[in-house]
């Protein structure tokens, strides 16, 4: 018997534009299967005409201060800058200025780019630098923040009511995706709770979504779904800010990084699964599968749906009449033998028919004491 997968069996929503194929990576070798929709459009750094106008308003007047944030935000910015022939004199421009970093991939792309931080925080927190910087003082000071596509309100906020005069220069900004009909297939999923979980790695990309939902008439229908059947993770606090007013769960990893996000689904997602003990064999439900005694057997929807229905309280008849409802996907009436060919093919996919047992005229059960 070998060991399965920890998202073995589950189907994970993907949202991400910037790094989706390595987040699918990761979650696909720990076993799941990944339908991925981004939620937001990256404006390139070349024509992002907003990007390029914030970076010669800052090049217009001294700079006391940089607050470089993220790694590959300030790589681009400088990449963008080379591109419109003003790397050379931003790098100069910033090297007059004390420089912060976030954290030590922040340091690395600064050093890399010819320039030196002057302080970075151990705890690799905007908050630590925000305290830093407040206690230094910014009365009168000029001080730039560097973004990375999601604004940072209370950072920014905080220095100017100390009396800081602070540009923020936004780099890869996000639009909605030009093609919402992935999106769309993807809000389609989560109603009918055809995924198991839903990962984000920006809060641009949470408001995309719920932005969609509204405009196609889904929200209410998303937001239950997300509430009651499918575990959301978000890789940070800040990317699970526009879920709050909504009162939506989210599972977030103690590191804000997409490695520490996919570990921690794979150890969510796995302890949330229903387990059925019976007398000799134990099975334990996931998405569109089980596992039998340690061995993976996937199901199709309509029997996982009858084996859900048959798990809510194991041992009880379940009568034709429930299973049939259970069943029913649209106003078409399902006729009685759908129940009995959903009944055989789980059956057939528990590998042990005598799982599930037929109560003459009554309807049918797990083989548990009531």
């Amino acid at each position: 018997m070998t060991e399965v997968d920890p998202l073995a069996g589950y189907t994970v929503g993907l949202t991400a534009a910037r790094r989706a194929d390595e987040l699918a990576a990761l979650l696909v070798r720990r076993g799941a299967a990944v339908q991925h929709a981004p939620a937001i459009r990256i404006v390139p750094l070349l024509d992002d005409a907003q990007l390029r106008a914030s970076t010669e308003q800052l090049m217009a007047r001294p700079v006391d201060v940089v607050v470089v944030t993220t790694a590959i935000g300030f790589r681009g910015w400088i990449e963008a800058a080379d591109g419109w022939g003003l790397g050379d004199d931003l790098i100069k421009h910033l090297g007059e200025a004390e420089v912060l970093a976030r954290g030590p991939k922040v340091r690395g792309a600064v050093r890399a780019a010819g320039l030196s931080e002057a302080w970075a925080p151990e705890s690799e927190s905007n908050a630590e630098l925000l305290e830093y910087l407040l206690e230094r003082g910014v009365a009168g000071k000029r001080v730039a923040v560097q973004l990375h596509g999601e604004p940072l309100p209370d950072f920014v906020n905080a220095l100017k009511d100390a009396g800081a005069d602070v540009t923020e220069v936004s780099v890869y900004r996000w639009t909605a995706p030009a093609d919402t009909n992935p999106l769309d297939r993807l809000l389609d999923a989560i109603v009918g709770r055809q995924v198991d979980a839903l990962v984000f790695t920006s809060a641009p990309a949470v408001a995309s979504t719920l932005a969609r939902a509204k405009a196609t008439g889904r929200r209410e229908a998303v937001v239950s779904a997300l509430r009651e059947d499918i575990l959301v993770a978000c890789v940070g606090k800040i990317c699970a800010g526009p879920f709050q007013p909504y009162g939506v769960p989210c599972v977030i990893p103690e590191r804000a990084r997409i490695g520490s996000l996919a570990r921690a689904l794979a150890v969510e997602l796995p302890a949330r699964a229903r387990r059925i003990q019976f007398a000799s064999t134990e099975v334990q439900m996931r998405g569109q599968a089980v596992v039998v005694d340690g061995d993976l057997r996937p199901i199709a929807p309509a029997p996982m749906a009858v084996l859900r229905a048959l798990a809510e309280q194991p041992g009880h008849v379940v009568s034709r009449q429930r299973l049939m409802s259970v069943l029913q996907r649209d106003s078409t009436p399902v006729q009685e033998h759908a129940v009995e060919t959903a009944i055989g093919r789980l059956r057939t996919a528990l590998g042990q028919p005598k799982l599930v047992q037929t109560v003459v005229k009554r309807g049918y059960r797990l083989a548990l004491e009531a």
